[in-house]
């Protein structure tokens, strides 16, 4: 039996976290480390330049921060060109980020990746953020050692508090362990807004039309409003990229040095359900012909669907962790996932947000030394819906809609090498 897996998915080993210095705990607007030097060296032979930007939903949202930012470098330097990639995933972290760099970022050859999960991984341990950050550093410079990278943090009104005390919250403290490894950049873009909080000029939450008097920055304390907190965030980046520009950075190709932990997650990809055994009746879904796939469009060209309790899928592979970019939503149940016929988790794919359907995913780390065969199956248990949405005071308003118990499947998620 594998008496040492987590009990709860994403949970990690305790390892001893390495004494941290001073000053990377003290918040400031830059660390220029390595700089972006080819970047700016495109700049300033009047290439185009592509924007790489991998991060959750502050960096996805729509004429925010990632918007201005490619804006305001346009308008900065005519002679070059500037196009942007959207790589942010709502409610997302770097712990799928990984996973995302490639086929999202690097497959599109960027010449600069920002790199913004600060918020979505607040609360997780240090151990997950630096294996999944480092992954991604690595998985970049791997593929091309001249893309530059620019980790950027963020803030919400629970995260303010450290940024006025002039230091950095747990997330971002982990961050810059990988940072000041590789010698990435940062970008503290919060770092004005806590201060404005402070003086009492910006208010957090509300409706801007009933403080006319005040910055207000966002209508829920976290997703700014993109006049105002989205604005302070391109002030912030393009004041930490001006001192960058000036910066005396060598062209020297980005080269890995040893990991900063062994158990990174360069390894981490995206493999199509394809390569997943099938039995039973999976339906093939596309945006032409299924409502939700439709609705998943910018997720998945695909999707893979099953309301038969018993139907799964298999995997057998070697390495890290496993498991699947899936959807959420509410005609969605419940997974149970069994590892090696000697362990089983059920993994719920509805919960109290599940009024709408949105991706999601679940991974599980595993012993990397042995081969194992995931299965994937579909619960024949019916969650009490109305219940699970009651917590958030959400209720079933059109019961078609919850009917099925049905599980998705968009991507497998592997850190390590599958097994024919």
């Amino acid at each position: 039996m594998h008496e040492a897996l987590p009990a709860i998915l994403f949970s990690f080993p305790v390892r001893l976290v390495r004494a941290q210095s001073d000053s990377l705990e003290n918040a400031r607007l830059l660390r220029s480390r390595q700089g972006l030097p080819f970047f700016f060296q495109k700049i300033k032979a009047g290439k185009n330049l592509t924007i790489g930007y991998l991060g959750g939903s502050i960096t996805e949202a729509g004429k925010g921060w990632r918007e201005q930012s490619v804006q305001g470098l346009q308008k900065r330097y005519p002679k070059a060109q500037f196009s942007g990639i959207n790589a942010g995933v709502g409610g997302t972290g770097s712990d799928l980020g990984v996973f995302r760099v490639q086929p999202q970022i690097l497959d599109q050859k960027p010449d600069l990746v920002f790199v913004e999960f600060a918020v979505n991984d607040n609360g997780k341990k240090p151990e997950q953020i630096y294996r999944a950050m480092e992954g991604i550093v690595r998985k970049i410079w791997r593929q091309n050692p001249q893309i530059d990278i620019c980790f950027v943090y963020t803030i919400t009104a629970d995260l303010a508090p450290y940024f006025q005390r002039g230091k950095l919250p747990p997330s971002a403290l982990a961050m810059e362990q990988i940072a000041e490894h590789y010698g990435v950049p940062s970008v503290c873009m919060g770092l004005k807004v806590a201060a404005l909080a402070k003086e009492g000029t910006l208010l957090f939450k509300g409706k801007r039309e009933e403080h006319p008097d005040k910055i207000v920055f966002s209508a829920d304390n976290v997703h700014p409003y993109a006049e105002t907190g989205h604005a302070l965030y391109a002030e912030a980046l393009d004041e930490a990229l001006q001192q960058l520009s000036s910066q005396q950075s060598t062209l020297k190709a980005h080269l890995l040095p040893k990991p900063y932990v062994a158990d990174h997650w360069e390894a981490a990809r995206m493999v199509p359900f394809e390569q997943l055994k099938r039995q039973g009746n999976w339906q093939v879904l596309t945006p032409e012909t299924d409502t939700v796939a439709r609705l998943m469009k910018n997720r998945f060209t695909r999707l893979l669907k099953s309301t038969q309790p018993g139907d799964y899928l298999e995997v057998r592979m070697k390495g890290q962790a496993c498991g699947l970019y899936d959807v959420m939503g509410p005609g969605c149940g419940q997974y149970v996932l069994e590892l090696d016929s000697d362990y089983q988790q059920k993994i719920d794919r509805f919960d109290a947000y599940c009024t709408y359907y949105r991706s999601n995913f679940f991974v599980l780390p595993i012993d990397p030394q042995k081969e194992h065969t995931f299965r994937f199956r579909v619960s024949g248990e019916k969650l009490d819906k109305a219940k699970i949405l009651k917590a958030r005071n959400e209720t079933i308003d059109e019961p078609r809609r919850y009917e099925e118990n049905a599980c998705y499947a968009g991507q497998l998620l592997l850190v390590g090498e599958l097994i024919p």
